[in-house]
């Protein structure tokens, strides 16, 4: 890679990885939570078309956003992350990717009020599309991981993802698309967060091998629609004997959609 595409030394704490077959290089910290299969399946998913405005909350380091941005050119990407510091590396991986022309990072807690968000350039019903990959660990369930970065990262009580969803309803546009990826126990959770103000809700199961159960659900809703919740076949991301399937690395080494969301129907278009 070349000088100007890193944009500088590569800081000591962190490590400097690539995602999507080597068509993204993101520095991350060499602690704390770290980026994986989710964000690129979180990406691939998401509707977004040139001249949309897309945000990433809860961004971390940018991967789903600037995953976003590099598969759908002239998409622009506001990448918001609560951690000052991991603002600022999503920041440089924009920059390092040659994507600052269309992507930025702002330090900004997702329960914030309305006019912090409308501060940072977010106002209510300016975006066409929002995605998220909230923490997804009730703590309540689960034994909460003694790295501090990691516990932030990986635990959010269920009704603080009401917070999450609310943020996402106030920021999109009726019609605009939300994309999730969560944990699949907590599906029940999810969709009790999403039915205040979200419909033709679709949900696609993911499976580490075929004889598994789901372990994670990708959730597509648009706002103010009334269309009903749909259930897809499920994406197996290995063999029985560990091997990618054609259909995972075609979505994370290739760059190919997850066709989660169907064509508009009536009510649910621009207004």
């Amino acid at each position: 890679m070349s000088d100007e595409k890193q944009s500088g030394p590569i800081p000591p704490d962190v490590t400097d990885d690539t995602v999507l077959g080597g068509r993204l290089r993101l520095l991350q910290p060499k602690r704390g939570h770290r980026f994986g299969h989710d964000a690129i399946l979180l990406a691939a998913a998401t509707r977004a078309r040139s001249g949309e405005r897309i945000v990433d909350l809860g961004a971390g380091v940018g991967t789903a956003g600037l995953a976003v941005a590099a598969r759908v050119p002239g998409a622009l990407v506001k990448l918001v992350e609560i951690s000052a510091g991991l603002a600022t590396l999503a920041a440089l991986n924009a920059a390092r990717n040659q994507l600052v022309d269309r992507v930025n990072a702002v330090a900004l807690d997702v329960g914030a009020s309305a006019a912090d968000f409308a501060a940072a350039g977010l106002s209510p019903a300016s975006c066409d599309a929002v995605l998220m990959n909230p923490p997804f660990n009730d703590p309540a369930r689960h034994k909460p991981s003694p790295d501090r970065r990691r516990r932030g990262a990986h635990d959010l009580a269920p009704a603080a993802l009401v917070t999450w969803i609310d943020a996402a309803a106030r920021l999109l546009r009726r019609g605009g698309a939300l994309t999730i990826i969560f944990r699949a126990d907590g599906l029940i959770d999810l969709l009790g967060a999403l039915t205040a103000s979200f419909g033709a809700i679709t949900v696609l199961p993911v499976h580490g091998k075929p004889s598994g159960n789901a372990v994670r659900v990708i959730v597509g809703a648009l706002k103010g629609s009334g269309a009903p919740l749909v259930i897809l076949p499920g994406l197996v991301l290995a063999t029985e004997d560990g091997k990618p399937t054609d259909a995972a690395e075609a979505v994370l080494r290739q760059g190919a959609d997850l066709a989660l969301f169907t064509p508009p129907q009536d009510g649910d278009g621009k207004g």
